[in-house]
């Protein structure tokens, strides 16, 4: 019998585990919600699923939770035709706070099989007909689901929303919780330590993003984006993903790099920085400046009870100000089990900033001559300024 424990890279406790499902069953208990549908299909932005189970979703595959206010979860992932298995209560070694198991051998590259994950969901969900059924991330959840539900089991449930109810509890980090956060920023201070020692001209961007991954599974992450791009000095280069990562690094060159993966336990912190296989110029180090000037007046401002829209419209204004260009998309936003998480700092959302939310800001604009930028997360504590938790020097790096 082979020994699960052994195998998994990092485990939740229980009490952990415990702690959260007590309080959304409570959330739920208030708002009068019999019933939970979860569904991801990937641990970048597909955290619900690994919250609530402390298993991830990945690879494309979808997996559906359901999780009842009154008694255990049902799970339905890719497996065998026909695979239903009872667990134990203490669970099978992987799976705890699980009843059922469902297997369901879809794939949505094959449109026949888009209702085998539905068909298994509604005869777990048939008991709550008539139930007030709650949908968590429901832009995650595949319209195929919903619709064959609403045509069969639940054609009289009432569905609400109810991703704001996991979200304000999810959003705010247990002790535990903070602990890996704080072992993932850690992590990533290494992966950059080791990139910036290991770089040199004639290596290409994907080759340095390489070195960054392997560093980071070495040391117990899962998943990752590493965004990368190099470029002459007086070159404004963005970050990009693999697919824009062929060009070749020379001598004299910046190249930048994000590193946005996941550590042991699953929770995400994103490091970035710059450097210069020679010298950086002026413009670059003024422009930096500015960057962590900016960031900055971000982690001043990080208190509880701080609205979002206020941050952002405060933020923009500065960057007015001083002559740079406003944010237009997203330059600091929570960050957990998913990549961006909420709350949003921008001006479309409602939640406010609470104590122990994991918040990363990143800076950045592009010039004709320069893109500038810096990366950290920060701790909401108490009372501000809010805590760096990366601890990796904040400055362009020359490499001769």
């Amino acid at each position: 019998m082979v020994d699960i424990s052994e195998r998994i890279n990092m485990a939740i406790s229980t009490v952990e585990l415990e702690r959260r499902w007590a309080a959304v069953r409570a959330a739920m208990a208030e708002r009068d919600i019999d019933v939970l549908l979860i569904q991801s299909n990937n641990d970048f932005m597909g955290g619900y699923v690994k919250y609530f189970t402390d298993v991830p979703s990945t690879n494309g595959y979808p997996v559906a939770v359901i999780f009842p206010r009154d008694e255990p979860m049902t799970v339905v992932a890719q497996g065998a035709l026909g695979l239903d298995r009872e667990l134990p209560p203490e669970g099978d070694g992987l799976r705890r706070g699980t009843r059922r198991f469902l297997g369901s051998p879809s794939f949505a590259s094959a449109f026949y099989t888009s209702e085998y994950d539905a068909v298994l969901a509604d005869r777990a969900l048939a008991r709550f007909a008539t139930g007030t059924v709650g949908l968590v991330a429901t832009a995650a959840i595949s319209f195929a689901l919903v619709d064959y539900l609403k045509r069969n089991s639940l054609a009289k449930a009432n569905f609400v929303d109810a991703s704001d109810l996991v979200d304000t509890i999810k959003s705010v980090k247990s002790e535990e919780e903070l602990a890996l956060i704080r072992g993932t920023a850690a992590m990533q201070d290494e992966v950059m330590e080791v990139v910036l020692k290991a770089i040199q001209p004639g290596m290409r961007d994907i080759e340095v993003a390489a070195i960054a991954e392997q560093v980071g599974h070495a040391m117990g992450s899962e998943q990752g984006l590493f965004l990368c791009s190099s470029a002459p000095v007086g070159v404004s280069a963005i970050f990009a993903n693999r697919h824009l990562q062929k060009r070749v690094i020379q001598a004299g060159d910046q190249f930048t790099l994000l590193v946005e993966n996941n550590g042991p336990g699953g929770l995400y912190t994103e490091l970035g920085r710059t450097c210069v296989l020679g010298n950086a110029s002026l413009e670059m180090k003024e422009e930096f400046a500015f960057a962590l000037e900016a960031q900055h007046f971000m982690r001043s401002r990080l208190v509880p009870g701080t609205s979002p829209r206020e941050l952002f419209e405060a933020y923009n204004a500065f960057m007015r100000k001083n002559g740079r260009p406003e944010e237009r998309r997203l330059h600091s936003h929570g960050q957990g089990y998913d990549m961006v998480e909420r709350p949003l700092i921008r001006a479309d959302e409602p939640m406010l900033l609470r104590k122990n939310m994991n918040i990363v800001i990143h800076p950045s604009y592009a010039t004709a001559r320069t893109y500038s930028w810096v990366c950290d997360n920060f701790l909401v504590k108490e009372d501000g300024p809010a805590e760096r938790l990366h601890k990796f020097p904040q400055k362009i790096f020359e490499i001769e």
